[in-house]
């Protein structure tokens, strides 16, 4: 289980708001890019739409999807190529790996939110950040990293909570100024050998499940078998023996299973609704008393084997139905590899080259009312809509090209 829950009281990281470290790390973000994610090649394209709310003076509340641990960097070089600094809402197990992660991410402008339970200090600081309309602020509204980058998860409805109180703030100082959000899409070609890239580690995955290598079929074949193993390992952990059935039903089965006790003991009766938010109800729930520290020894173990169910859930969650194909672009199998490798080891190598393709969209300006009988918030439809239209688009565009490695760049490019 990767280290994202902690059981210690949370204290709030409060972003650097100065102008000179952002000017200084941003100039390490191409080659942390490259060296750390095998990204080569980024190209930013409709920036004049953020150009122009930028001119406006309007607060400014940038929301992206989340596929890769680099969209932040990736995002940070859009700022740096329009030369413009953001803040950035970042989950507090960012600030916990390490001290130097914590001093480069606080001054490249980010700031801790819990989300194991209620952070109003950094909500206001959300709020305030787009009232104030010095800096852009960024988000990612999925809330987990999904390793999907062709699927959009379900939306935190706190997006459309904390653009609105900010729309009406700005509203009450003044009646002309506005709170628009600019969906950003951001999507990944591969552009190197897919055979060279990901052959090693089924290899690997194949030596640790005790198989002779697997050579002999096609890669597909490979994943696809490998992900059957991997379910039924699961399977036969928590149900007693491996499931017959489409894979897809099988992990909705496993999922439902692991949580379904949980939600009953902790939250009175089963849920529904998309597993990373059953995760993140259960979460809040059991974490309070940890942090409090009244609890037994044998009973803190216990929690932490429930929370390790909960991670377990999550991840079954990113292997979306149909999303791996035999004829599925090399980028789909590359993820899906890479999460078997996340999964294993809870780490993933880089496996480039890569190019990002970041995407703005058309302002969404925050109406600073909602009708109560609506029973989704328009805002967040909209959002959605917007983010799914663009990914579309670019997965239809980029994951049928091929291309040779290119040169990653710093300089500004024509927008």
């Amino acid at each position: 289980m990767q280290r994202i829950v902690f059981d210690e009281p949370y204290e709030f990281v409060p972003p650097h708001r100065g102008n000179l470290w952002p000017r200084i790390l941003g100039l390490l973000l191409s080659p942390m890019l490259k060296k750390s994610y095998g990204i080569v090649d980024l190209e930013c394209r409709e920036t004049e739409r953020l150009r122009k709310s930028l001119s406006a003076g309007h607060g400014i509340l940038l929301a992206a999807n989340h596929s890769r641990p680099s969209d932040p960097l990736v995002l940070g070089m859009l700022a740096r190529r329009m030369a413009i600094n953001l803040h950035v809402m970042a989950s507090w197990s960012v600030f916990k790996q390490s001290g130097l992660q914590t001093f480069v991410a606080r001054r490249l402008g980010a700031f801790s939110v819990y989300r194991e339970g209620m952070d109003r200090v950094s909500l206001n600081t959300a709020i305030e950040t787009l009232v104030e309309a010095r800096r852009p602020l960024m988000i990612f509204p999925e809330g987990v990293i999904s390793r999907t980058n062709d699927s959009l998860g379900e939306l935190m409805d706190g997006t459309a909570f904390m653009a609105r109180q900010a729309a009406k703030k700005r509203n009450k100082q003044n009646p002309d100024a506005k709170v628009v959000i600019h969906p950003i899409a951001v999507k990944y070609q591969f552009l190197g050998d897919l055979e060279e890239a990901i052959k090693p580690i089924l290899n690997e995955i194949e030596e640790r499940l005790s198989w002779k290598p697997q050579s002999d079929a096609s890669l597909f074949g490979r994943i696809s078998k490998i992900g059957g193993a991997l379910v039924a390992l699961k399977e036969i952990e928590f149900l007693g023996g491996p499931r017959s059935g489409r894979i897809h039903e099988r992990i909705g089965r496993l999922v439902d299973h692991l949580l379904e006790p949980l939600e009953t003991e902790w939250l009175k009766e089963p849920q529904t609704g998309d597993a990373v938010a059953r995760v993140k109800n259960l979460r809040m729930a059991i974490l309070p008393d940890m942090v409090e520290g009244e609890i037994s020894d044998d009973e803190r173990d216990r929690r932490w084997r429930q929370l390790a169910d909960l991670y377990l859930a999550q991840q079954l969650r990113f292997y979306p139905a149909g999303y791996v194909a035999e004829d599925s672009p090399a980028e789909r199998l590359l993820e899906t590899v890479e999460r078997f490798e996340e999964d294993l080891t809870d780490a993933s190598r880089p496996h480039g080259p890569l190019k990002a393709v970041l995407q703005v969209g058309e302002a969404i300006e925050v109406s600073t009312e909602r009708h109560r009988r609506q029973l989704e918030d328009p805002l967040m439809v909209e959002l959605k809509a917007a983010l799914r239209s663009m990914l579309d688009s670019l997965a239809s565009e980029l994951n049928h090209q091929t291309g040779a490695t290119s040169t990653f760049s710093d300089e500004s490019r024509p927008e």
